[in-house]
């Protein structure tokens, strides 16, 4: 397989340039549709690396994958298949991990489906040799969580290993609390890592902070620390829910350093409603897959019968040019989104706060 170019990648910025929340707290929330990038104050200098801006702005087009079949995992392995290529040439010499999204041990619509993870092995395996790791850091117990997913049948099925990434290394970041102040979290070092070729493989379902969780949502939460002394993740989210919740720029602020390389997006049988945990199935019956995940999240929430752009984290990220979001530069291959369109119902913490 060739080898990536070499580039300044998303992660690797803050890691680069050391910067943290530096005016982050003097900075205001997000809030309806008030951009997140209106600038910082004139007293807080503008960071550079090399030639470039923080953002790469803007975004160049983005190709999604966008398959509608009766089997779930054929769909997502057809929708990888047609970007096999560009797919398999940013892969380099790089350790794959795929992460799925295994939130709860005992209620399998709120987990990533076992056969969409296979699909996405059966379309790694011919071309990639190496041992591949599949890793999650759940809220609880995640070998349980494996476990009672039956996740454990894959290290028998093909070459990987599964890990529970709360056992990790870890890093100190900073995340913005409720009151707007800089608090420390602890991100796990493998989130971090730039020879880790990151696959998050996430379902489709609404959420109860953020609207909708999806790929990015699936590797950025799920990147602080959990053991035994405390969770971290709850930390992404301090206040109630709101329009504006802080969570939206939490996850906006660690995309600068933990980003999924590949999305992969099962809405074979998606949640909707009380997502993300206790919501209820709807069969949409479609499959994403992208090189650029915000494009591939803004695509499924158009494909749910949302609106992207009300939504606060991916509307910061296409404007910051972290992806592409402009609708008229994202290529759809495969079925036309017109046909995908399946309206979910959203958590009703969200439908009453949009109003829908």
């Amino acid at each position: 397989m060739p080898e990536k170019k070499p580039g300044l990648k998303r992660r690797d910025f803050l890691k680069n340039m050391g910067l943290g929340l530096a005016g982050a707290a003097a900075a205001p929330a997000l809030g309806g549709k008030t951009s997140l990038l209106a600038g910082p104050p004139a007293e807080i200098p503008i960071h550079h690396f090399g030639p470039g801006r923080l953002y790469n702005k803007p975004a160049p087009p983005a190709r999604v994958s966008l398959i509608k079949g009766g089997d779930r995992r054929d769909i997502v392995y057809q929708s990888l298949k047609m970007i096999e290529d560009e797919v398999l040439a940013s892969i380099g010499n790089k350790t794959i991990l795929v992460k799925p999204n295994v939130v709860l041990m005992d209620n399998p619509l709120s987990v990533t489906h076992t056969d969409a993870v296979r699909a996405v092995l059966d379309f790694l395996t011919p071309h990639y040799k190496k041992q591949i790791m599949i890793g999650e850091s759940g809220h609880h117990n995640t070998m349980d969580g494996y476990k009672n997913n039956g996740y454990l049948k894959l290290e028998k099925e093909y070459n990987v290993k599964i890990v529970d990434l709360n056992l990790e290394s870890c890093q100190y970041r900073y995340v913005i609390s409720k009151d707007n102040r800089p608090i420390p979290i602890r991100i796990i070092n493998t989130f971090l890592d730039p020879n880790i070729y990151m696959i998050s493989v996430a379902r489709m379902k609404t959420h109860n902070y953020v609207f909708v969780t999806l790929s990015l949502k699936n590797v950025l939460l799920a990147s602080p620390l959990k053991d035994a002394k405390q969770n971290d993740k709850g930390l992404m989210h301090t206040a109630p829910p709101a329009m504006n919740d802080i969570c939206h720029y939490n996850m906006f602020h660690i995309a600068q350093e933990v980003y999924p390389e590949l999305a992969v997006i099962d809405g074979f049988e998606g949640m909707e409603g009380n997502g993300p945990a206790w919501g209820t199935p709807i069969e949409s019956k479609v499959a994403l897959a992208s090189l650029d995940p915000l494009a591939a999240d803004i695509t499924a929430t158009r494909v749910m019968g949302f609106d992207p752009k009300r939504i606060n984290y991916l509307a910061a990220m296409a404007e910051a040019g972290m992806g592409q979001g402009d609708y008229d530069k994202i290529q759809l291959l495969g079925t036309p989104l017109d046909q995908c369109v399946c309206k979910y119902k959203p958590n009703e913490k969200m439908a009453e706060l949009y109003k829908l």
